[in-house]
């Protein structure tokens, strides 16, 4: 009996090919949105975490000035030097340390050129930034005391400059220096904000310092922390030596900053999280709207389906069968809806993920939360034009013109 029901359903669904599409559209839109949402939400996330990860798990980051929000500029502190640097590569927590002096400028290799970010450091920037190399080697202690003329590059300038030849031993020009290529970083792809972690130029801190600013000032350290060590310990031994060194006196403000980069990635993932239950919220409404449609067409249905209704009932039908006709009916154009925006969702998540290039994370709990929602749209908007079409007096629906 319940399969003929389900024929019956089919059959009427068939049979008015447009107003079944008009009637599933607010469904399909509306689970295609949510799970669009949540999994680019999903694969937003991953995105950060593993960003965080490719720094390292106790990462933390050293800069002169309070601690301020935004791109905007810190508050006019001393800078760091080398020699702060050289300190704090003595304390017991540190496993790496690395002073870093940035600047923007144009790279310039045969024919090709590229404007780029410039950062000036040290042999530890690698390990402390969890930065393996593809080919090539590292700085020289020698090459950073003098100086040296040397560069190492990332997969983005290395494609802009190089094509597909290995960079290694090739001559190219920053600024106006000329240099040689004697590394090439793994690529690292986008980061948390979007920036291209791959274009980039990495020199020796005094190269930068000396040949392109003309000045001794270090915008940051970052300091790698021994696995045993916690961050609140490496905070802590950081804060003391670098108060001492900068002579900041009982009581006053420090006029340096350190940031955890786990808080920082932990921070990032809550917004992100919030961000994708609030548009995840909003979609959902749609699918509201979409039930709200599933009762109006089924009740313009059961009008136009009265004199039909009334034969049924006529025949012997009990008003049992007749409600659970429509009810089944309601619920196969929903479940039907539902199963179309699961696939939409899919796609437009995957097309997402691609363009912006973070992973694609379907979760199969919010999928199945989604069609199981769908169906129960379809019980709940479809019951009440169903139990209207089973309240029909069979002599009055078959009068029906």
């Amino acid at each position: 009996m319940l399969w003929e029901t389900v024929r019956l359903a089919f059959r009427a669904i068939i049979r008015n090919k447009l107003r079944s599409f008009l009637t599933v559209l607010g469904v399909v839109i509306g689970v295609a949105s949510v799970i669009a949402m949540v999994t680019v939400g999903q694969g937003s996330s991953a995105q950060v975490s593993a960003n965080v990860a490719s720094l390292g798990t106790n990462v933390l980051i050293l800069r002169p000035g309070k601690q301020t929000m935004g791109p905007g500029p810190r508050d006019n502190a001393t800078p760091f030097t080398l020699r702060d640097a050289d300190a704090l590569s003595t304390l017991s927590a540190a496993a790496a340390v690395a002073p870093t002096a940035n600047t923007s400028a144009t790279v310039v290799a045969g024919s090709a050129n590229r404007a780029t970010q410039v950062t000036g450091t040290t042999a530890g920037y690698l390990a402390a930034t969890n930065w393996p190399l593809v080919t090539g080697r590292n700085f020289s202690e020698a090459e950073e005391r003098a100086a040296a003329p040397v560069c190492i590059i990332a997969e983005t300038v290395r494609k802009s400059l190089f094509g597909a030849t290995d960079p290694v031993g090739q001559p190219m020009r920053v600024k106006s220096v000329s240099c040689t290529v004697i590394g090439l970083l793994a690529p690292k792809g986008t980061g948390s904000f979007g920036q291209d972690q791959d274009d980039l130029v990495l020199m020796p801190i005094r190269t930068v310092q000396k040949r392109l600013e003309g000045n001794d000032d270090v915008e940051r350290i970052t300091v790698a922390l021994r696995k045993s060590v916690t961050a609140e310990r490496g905070i802590r031994d950081i804060a003391a030596l670098m108060r001492d060194r900068r002579r900041i006196g009982i009581g006053q403000e420090d006029d340096f900053s350190v940031t955890n980069m786990a808080e920082v990635a932990s921070m990032l993932t809550s917004i992100n999280s919030v961000l994708t239950g609030l548009l995840s919220s909003v979609a959902a409404v749609s699918l509201l709207v979409g039930g709200i449609g599933i009762m109006n067409i089924m009740l313009v249905s059961v009008t136009e389906r009265t004199r039909e209704i009334g034969i049924r009932l006529a025949v012997g039908a009990t008003s049992a069968q007749v409600l659970t006709q429509f009810l089944v009916e309601a619920v196969v154009l929903s479940i039907l809806g539902g199963t179309i925006g699961i696939a939409l969702g899919l796609g437009l998540a995957f097309a997402a993920a691609q363009f912006m290039a973070i992973p694609f994370a379907p979760q199969a709990g919010v999928i199945a939360l989604a069609f199981c929602f769908s169906a129960v749209i379809g019980v709940v908007f479809g019951f009440f034009p169903a139990r209207r079409a089973a309240r029909l007096d069979p002599i009055d629906a078959l009068r029906h013109q």
